[in-house]
């Protein structure tokens, strides 16, 4: 029997959670899935919360504020039990009765990603725009052959997330990043639907992180092979440097020194 985990972030959705868990539910049950479904409340100051703890079943992981979907995203995967983790946005524009599409193409073709392509756009002009431009840089950076990056819904194999490390707006990247590393990406083309609740989080500041984020993947995968390329005499100098620091810290752990005074920032609500 499939198994999934249905991983959403939620920032000020209170109009569209309680129809996505709905849909969600409906597609699992009517495809026998065994899944559960976590949603992320990404310092909402709305009443998203209390929405969902209206729902069920669902898992829900709580931000003492805003920390950003790729925050919640990591979040999520973390609390994911099961072998397939399908990551959505909380807006209703991904389709849910998509996820059986990405899963069948995933298995057929032996893949461990398998990432939605938004061929038929339904947001407004300026973040069109801003997504095109992105797609342009991206095909002379990255070069991941990915058509929509961009696009939450997505199918992983769970083994994916055993050695990567998420930040800024990276979720954008991780089949690019799992490129990198030798796992197979494929995609399929999904309905995309227009926002009926609430109004879109995007603005120049998340496209700018983006933009960070992308010179990040294009660093990684030109010198991630082979590092002390990128500084020759230098680079060993730090690599030494590097060595000496690790040792030192370990020394340290071993004896019992707190080596960090950061709390994770979410809450558990419900298992």
């Amino acid at each position: 029997m499939t198994e999934i985990s249905v991983i959403i972030p939620l920032y000020n959705e209170e109009g569209n959670v309680a129809e996505l868990h709905r849909e969600i539910r409906e597609v699992c049950e009517a495809n026998n899935y065994t899944y559960e479904i976590i949603m992320v409340d990404d310092g909402s100051t709305d009443h998203t919360l209390q929405r969902v703890l209206e729902l069920s079943p669902v898992k829900i992981i709580r931000f003492r504020r805003n920390f950003g979907q790729t925050a919640a995203f990591d979040a999520g995967i973390k609390q994911a039990r099961h072998e397939y983790i399908v990551t959505m946005d909380g807006d209703r524009q991904n389709d849910p009765g998509d996820i059986p599409k990405l899963i069948a193409h995933l298995e057929k073709h032996e893949l461990d990603v398998v990432s939605g392509w938004r061929k038929k756009r339904r947001d407004d002009f300026s973040k069109r725009f801003f997504s095109r431009g992105a797609k342009m840089l991206r095909d002379v950076l990255v070069k991941d052959r990915i058509h929509d990056s961009g696009c939450a819904l997505k199918v992983y194999r769970r083994g994916c997330f055993e050695n990567i490390n998420l930040f800024g707006e990276m979720h954008r990247f991780i089949p690019a990043l799992l490129q990198i590393k030798g796992f197979t990406v494929g995609e399929v083309e999904v309905n995309h639907r227009p926002r009926v609740a609430g109004v879109s989080k995007y603005n120049w500041k998340r496209a700018m992180k983006g933009f960070v984020d992308m010179i990040s993947v294009w660093f990684w995968n030109k010198y991630a092979v082979r590092p002390l390329h990128l500084l020759g005499g230098a680079g060993m100098v730090l690599l030494g440097v590097g060595v000496l620091s690790s040792l030192y810290t370990f020394v340290l752990f071993l004896s019992g020194q707190n080596m960090s005074n950061t709390v994770w920032p979410l809450e558990l609500i419900r298992k």
